[in-house]
């Protein structure tokens, strides 16, 4: 299957960076994509990847010398969490997972994916990337995964974030700012939507993330 134009893979041959974490550092965002053959693609994606399955992950993460990865539903397998699942179960302990699901998903689902190291839901309104969730669906996800004392990851743009604020602070649960918040850097540190954007809110972490291009 041919990639989105414009995707950029992961590069062959990456250079060892000089710098060396320190011993249990954690890979706080990163994908795994597919393979496509056993692992395929949502119809409804809107970009398609290179494959960028487990293994190279795992590899990866030895490569750059972290101890642990967290691994983040990417949006071009929607709903269907069986890769991610795979690479928890397959990490002998060293990766956690965050999902992304919708109001059909069971009990019985949830709790499946709690056993295999999954730890939040990912909430998207990337509009590019996602069509759109009724808040009162999500609403209603975030009352369900409470209980299991998963966190929610919100995935947003900075411009749009005046549209969702009081929904984000309004979460039952402790909220991780994907991409953190993926402000404009070119309006410097000191710009509102750069600086404190969400300083305000309680219960908030950031995440990162180091994929090769603005997908994810």
């Amino acid at each position: 299957m041919a990639m989105s134009a414009g995707y950029i893979p992961f590069h062959p041959n990456p250079s060892k960076p000089k710098y060396r974490p320190p011993a249990g550092a954690v890979d706080a965002h990163c994908h795994v994509f597919g393979p496509e053959s056993r692992f395929p693609y949502a119809p409804e994606r809107k970009y398609t990847p290179c494959d960028a399955p487990k293994e190279k992950l795992f590899a990866l993460r030895d490569f750059l010398g972290f101890d642990k990865n967290v691994i983040v539903q990417a949006s071009c397998h929607s709903k269907d969490n069986r890769a991610m699942v795979d690479a928890l179960e397959t990490s002998n302990d060293k990766a956690s997972g965050v999902a992304f699901v919708g109001e059909e998903v069971t009990d019985g689902e949830l709790k499946a994916m709690d056993r295999a190291g999954v730890r939040g839901v990912r909430f998207n309104f990337v509009k590019r990337l996602v069509d759109f969730t009724p808040r009162e669906v999500l609403e209603r996800i975030a009352a369900r995964v409470a209980p299991l004392g998963w966190h929610i990851v919100i995935y947003f743009e900075m411009p749009d974030l005046p549209e969702f604020e009081d929904f984000f602070t309004s979460l039952p649960t402790t909220v991780v700012v994907d991409h953190m918040g993926t402000p404009d850097v070119k309006k410097g540190v000191d710009h509102p939507r750069t600086s404190g954007s969400t300083g305000s809110w309680t219960g908030t972490r950031t995440s990162g993330s180091r994929s090769p291009a603005r997908n994810g």
